[in-house]
């Protein structure tokens, strides 16, 4: 007697009878169950697989080589495709463009420290007195 089981697919969780040919099954047999079931142990096997990405990425090159245009067509049969992808892309160059903004801004030049010679002097109260003080010089070495 099979016992049911609550489908794993967060979409889903419906309750299915297992294939008792198939050990541990946590995915019921609709397609979009076998989908996420497939897209999870791909991400997990192109994490831990070294061979296995390397393999991917190299059919991958291999089938962009063999379909040049295939981008090209698809935009041009795909009208609302690219009107949103050049809304998205809009707004993601914006957010360089503040982010690189808001970089530049962040070190200036009349830094507080400026290279030269300083007196440090020991203790919790300053004493400008003080002959143990010792001499430290402060190099500022620029970034880049």
């Amino acid at each position: 007697m099979n016992k049911k089981k609550r489908c794993a697919n967060p979409a889903c969780r419906c309750l299915f009878i297992p294939n008792p040919r198939i050990k541990n099954q946590k995915y019921c047999k609709r397609k979009d169950c076998q989908r996420v079931r497939k897209r999870l142990w791909q991400r997990r096997k192109m994490k831990n697989d070294l061979d296995y990405t390397k393999n991917q990425r190299d059919s991958q090159k291999n089938w962009r080589e063999h379909n040049p245009d295939y981008w090209k067509n698809y935009r041009s049969c795909h009208p609302e495709y690219v009107k949103v992808n050049r809304r998205l892309q809009k707004d993601r160059d914006k957010t360089r463009r503040i982010q690189a903004l808001a970089k530049m801004d962040a070190l200036k030049n009349d830094l507080p420290v400026k290279a030269r010679v300083y007196r440090m002097f020991s203790g919790e109260k300053m004493n400008l007195a003080k002959m143990d003080a010792s001499w430290q010089r402060i190099y500022l070495i620029p970034d880049g």
